[in-house]
């Protein structure tokens, strides 16, 4: 039987091999399973209890056997293999839905494991307590609890919430929460709940005025209270929660638009306080699909739009640093780590794929990489919160695609990627539940997803237009 030459290596902490273990011949026809039973063994690892490994070959997974990888790569068995091993990916199970009277637009989550910035001086977190905010197409807000109940909803336009769709929502404390859409407006909500946390109270505290068309997408900073809004009409916009530091409301963008009302009064009687944006800049020729804060410096934000372009900006000055040109229109963007500690940005495309740029990089070679296999454009995409190299991004196929950027090859020809970029696939697809059933819906029932978030505790959330928030397992999924 012929063998091939393999050499181990890893990154993962504990599993290294020493150097005379290293090298190893084995079996042509060997596969996955098989390698990693090499692995396991007594004369290699010696692992008390098996532990399953993938192997990548220059950036890709091993699907084949190594045979089958030699031939299609026109190599011969004379050919040393590298073989880098990580812990096997663990598909992300289908676990539960909640049912949604409309399209679900926007998500957020709250857990023990969210973001550090949720927790300020005067907010605590109730263990055991995990909360899921929903915005929705029907103008409202829900809160739900695990169990699937919704804990609380937010009160309609007359009464103080929403007047028109809600595009996205995000917790700025666990006390305190940002919600912005059609009616283009961003309001800012308190948040209570029972002491028995059966039920909880949304109330409007602030209504912020400056935007001229639907805001799309809305980011958070709940260390310093401010929110980073991309609007329809082009701006970016960067707000105060905090009624005593936030400037005056453009009196022609009040309700009524003839008053210079300073409050909103409710049909409940109550009023709620009008205020402005700290700034707000026209970045974009075509709308502004997304912005988001640099996760290292809050003060730097970047924005992306349907014009095609990325932009770097300073926000104290609120003035454009840099511009990354795109070669489609950019619909939704996240901050993933990058090399030496400075991000990366992924954003989804009108052409189906998601694109992973360094902002720092000369405008000759701006993509790092391109991750494709979606086959509507991604209007969503979120980092994974266990490590630095895996995403999840949201589309209108109707799926969420989990990538591991550790698994890359050189772009082909006919991919037409960046000068120097390289080209991945989803190494997991997550497909729309019908709830019960789990089985996908049928065509025409409505299957975009408009948002996906993931989060350690509560896994990967999905919302779209089945009007199901969908929950998929989210740990361990990609080896850290």
């Amino acid at each position: 039987m012929a063998q091939v030459k393999v050499t181990f290596t890893t990154t993962e902490d504990g599993f290294e091999l020493p150097e005379s273990k290293r090298q190893l011949l084995v079996p042509a026809d060997i596969r996955r399973l098989g390698l990693s039973r090499v692995l396991n063994s007594e004369s290699m690892l010696n692992t008390p209890q098996p532990v399953p490994f993938d192997f990548l070959i220059n950036g890709t997974f091993l699907t084949s056997t190594l045979e089958d990888y030699l031939e299609a790569n026109g190599l011969s068995f004379e050919t040393n293999i590298t073989l880098q091993y990580v812990r096997s990916l663990i598909p992300p199970k289908y676990e539960a839905s909640f049912e949604h009277d409309d399209w679900v637009s926007g998500l957020d989550v709250l857990s023990a494991t969210s973001p550090s910035g949720l927790w300020s001086a005067d907010s605590s977190f109730t263990a055991g307590h995990d909360r899921i905010l929903s915005a929705s197409y029907d103008g409202l807000l829900r809160i739900w609890n695990g169990s699937g109940d919704i804990i609380a909803t937010s009160p309609a336009g007359s009464h103080g919430g929403h007047s028109a769709s809600i595009k996205a929502a995000k917790f700025l404390t666990n006390t305190q929460l940002a919600s912005a859409g059609l009616d283009r407006t961003v309001r800012i909500w308190k948040y209570t709940e029972t002491d028995d946390h059966s039920s909880g109270d949304l109330k409007p505290t602030l209504d912020l005025y400056g935007h001229k068309s639907s805001i799309d997408s809305l980011e958070v900073d709940g260390a310093s209270r401010r929110v980073l809004t991309a609007s329809a009409d082009g701006c970016i916009g960067l707000w105060s929660t905090s009624k005593a530091s936030a400037p005056q409301a453009p009196a022609e963008l009040l309700p009524g638009s003839t008053h210079t009302s300073k409050r909103r009064k409710l049909a409940s009687g109550v009023s709620t306080p009008q205020r402005g944006a700290l700034h707000l800049a026209s970045f974009h020729k075509a709308p502004a699909t997304a912005a988001v804060f640099d996760p290292r410096d809050r003060t730097v934000a970047y924005s992306a739009g349907q014009d095609h372009d990325l932009h770097t900006i300073d926000l104290t000055t609120m003035t454009k640093v840099s511009t990354i040109p795109a070669s489609s229109a950019l619909l939704s963007l996240c901050a993933v780590p990058g090399p030496s500690g400075s991000p990366l940005l992924a954003a989804g495309t009108s052409l189906r794929n998601v694109v992973l740029v360094d902002p720092r990089e000369s405008q000759a070679r701006t993509s790092v990489m391109t991750l494709r296999g979606h086959v509507n454009k991604v209007v969503s995409v979120a980092k994974c919160p266990d490590n630095e190299h895996s995403l999840v991004s949201g589309s209108h196929d109707g799926t969420c695609r989990i990538w591991d950027l550790r698994s890359v090859r050189p772009a082909a020809k006919h991919e037409d990627a960046a000068a120097g970029g390289g080209v991945s696939e989803a190494v997991y697809i997550i497909e729309r539940e019908s709830k019960g059933t789990k089985k996908r819906p049928l065509a025409g029932e409505g299957c975009k997803v408009f948002s996906v978030v993931w989060d350690k505790t509560w896994g990967i959330v999905s919302g779209g237009e089945d009007k199901r928030v969908q929950i998929n397992r989210g740990r361990d999924i990609i080896a850290s």
